[in-house]
């Protein structure tokens, strides 16, 4: 039996053969790269799949995801349209179901005709007596009902009238994840799956933890993932002194959602200034440099890597300081080789960005967080003033050599990687951005990176790499120079670039037709039917 596919008459994003039209797939790699007709002489016995112009890439990989809470967003009660309180209170009122908890997610103020928040009373008549979680979009805060809120009576975050923040918050979706049954859970785990793969991504990295999912989801997700025809799933846990449970579950190290502080949303990113829409407030910090330079330690020994949360400046100047501890403790060599992580990394400076290079540190970053939330009339500017022209620093990072892996953090963006491509080559701060090329391999082979794969291989399409492609009906191909100063555009076979579709604002991005993970098809539009 042949087990080679043939893809033909496509357009191949490959460094090896940038005006390739074929690829030759045998098993789980890819073995040939080239033009129509030598693939045909090379591979006459293998199953032909016409592209009819369709452009073939390297998948996508989401390096920051919440499974569980994607799949109840896709399936739940979407606030993100939610203009006031009143519409979020109406909204409340149409989804709620006697006896059950409502989880609704997507709310945010700071896109309201009036930042007025209803109050517990108004959502509790809303409600009819119901449990109600509402996340914010950065899920970093919530309003909830009586039925929820009060259990959280007295931890720190705790609002008698508006949002649930820190432990409170944390109390409360304990709560709701309590009331997640089994059979929810799977439905809302293969909902996300599904939709991954819907949109190219082969891979994703599901940022767990004990504030975030508990370990009952994160086994199950594990072992939904296990199925065949699924996309990877790498695991990571946010929490000190699991080694036992990172082995076992065979976690790729306790990284992800391991805060060191909140989010700019919620007013919870820790500053060394205060937020300039709450004078009295500098957000909070959750860990301090010892305390993260003894995780670093601990994973660093156990052969893991390790990794936090952190986005505001106070907590990225925490960091630094606790990397520079590890390193007294452990060697620089050492700690650079096991490829830690931080995640979001929105306010860093270049001095910063050196010395987290100079680690090996990846950074796990959202291009479409300043899309939402950047300009001069974005919530980071209301939150920040002046210093929101500083976040998100994507070129700064690229060009003092830290790995950028770049992920939505759903379901606080949208798995939507093409949109998330074209918000870090347009950043909304002039010199922030990336090339459309780079963009990319962050979405792609940066991802592999973050993980751990560094095989030079993984992420593109060239023979001996694994297949983990997709399909997608594009527009015509435009390749940029890589000038710094300016975006210059072409179609010119001749330079030798792998050519990308356009990305420019408000043009129509690719849509997904096959999604392959080690050439395995996990989504398919592109075939027809039998």
């Amino acid at each position: 039996m042949n087990d080679t596919t043939l893809l033909l008459g496509g357009r191949i994003h490959s460094p090896s053969s940038p005006d390739a039209t074929a690829m030759a797939v045998t098993g789980d790699t890819v073995v040939w790269v080239g033009q129509d007709g030598p693939g045909r002489a090379l591979h006459p016995e293998a199953e032909v799949v016409d592209l009819d112009g369709a452009f073939v890439a390297p998948a996508f990989v989401d390096a920051h995801v919440h499974a569980t809470a994607t799949g109840l967003h896709l399936s739940g009660l979407d606030l993100t349209g939610v203009r006031d309180a009143g519409g979020l209170l109406a909204a409340v009122r149409s989804a709620v179901r006697p006896g059950e908890v409502l989880i609704a997610h997507g709310w945010d103020e700071t896109t309201w005709t009036s930042p007025r928040l209803p109050s517990r009373a108004e959502l509790n008549e809303a409600a009819g007596g119901a449990a109600v979680y509402l996340s914010r979009v950065d899920v970093h805060s919530a309003l909830a009902s009586s039925a929820l809120a009060d259990a959280a009576s007295g931890a720190e975050g705790w609002s008698q009238d508006g949002p649930l923040t820190r432990e409170a918050h944390h109390h409360i979706r304990a709560a709701v994840r309590a009331g997640i049954s089994a059979e929810q859970r799977r439905r809302a785990q293969d909902a996300f799956l599904t939709r991954a793969a819907e949109r190219g991504i082969v891979s994703v990295h599901e940022c767990a933890g004990p504030d975030i999912s508990g370990e009952d989801d994160l086994a199950a997700l594990l072992a939904l993932a296990a199925e065949p025809g699924r996309p990877e799933v790498v695991a990571y846990w946010g929490e000190r002194d699991a080694l036992t449970l990172a082995e076992r579950h065979g976690l790729r190290g306790l990284a992800g959602d391991f805060f060191v502080d909140g989010a700019l949303g919620s007013r919870t990113a820790a500053l060394h200034e205060p937020y300039t829409d709450q004078p009295g407030t500098t957000g909070s910090r959750y860990l301090d440099a010892e305390a993260i330079a003894e995780h670093l330690v601990t994973c660093t020994e156990a052969g893991l890597q390790a990794g936090f949360h952190v986005i505001g400046d106070a907590g990225v100047t925490e960091v630094v300081r606790g990397f520079q501890l590890a390193e007294k403790a452990v060697g620089q060599r050492a700690l650079a080789a096991r490829g830690h992580r931080l995640e979001h990394l929105e306010m860093v400076d270049a001095d910063q960005a050196a010395l987290l290079a100079g680690w090996g540190v990846a950074a796990s970053m959202q291009p479409q967080f300043d899309a939402l939330w950047g300009g001069t009339d974005g919530m980071y500017a209301a939150r920040l003033g002046v210093r929101a022209a500083g976040l998100n620093p994507f070129s700064t990072l690229a060009a003092k050599g830290v790995v950028l892996a770049f992920g939505s953090d759903s379901p606080v963006t949208t798995l939507e990687p093409w949109a998330a491509v074209r918000a870090a080559v347009h950043h909304r701060t002039a010199g922030f951005g990336l090339s459309a090329r780079a963009a990319f391999n962050a979405h792609t082979r940066g991802g592999h990176r973050a993980a751990g794969v560094n095989d030079g291989l993984t992420g593109s399409l060239v023979p001996g790499a694994p297949a983990h492609y997709a399909i997608w009906e594009a527009a015509d191909l435009v390749i940029a120079t890589p000038d710094s100063r300016v975006q210059r555009w072409s179609t010119d076979p001749r330079s030798r670039v792998p050519a990308l579709p356009p990305l420019d604002p408000g043009a129509p991005l690719p849509t997904c037709l096959r999604t392959a993970r080690a050439g395995r098809v996990l989504y398919d539009v592109l075939t027809p039917a039998a």
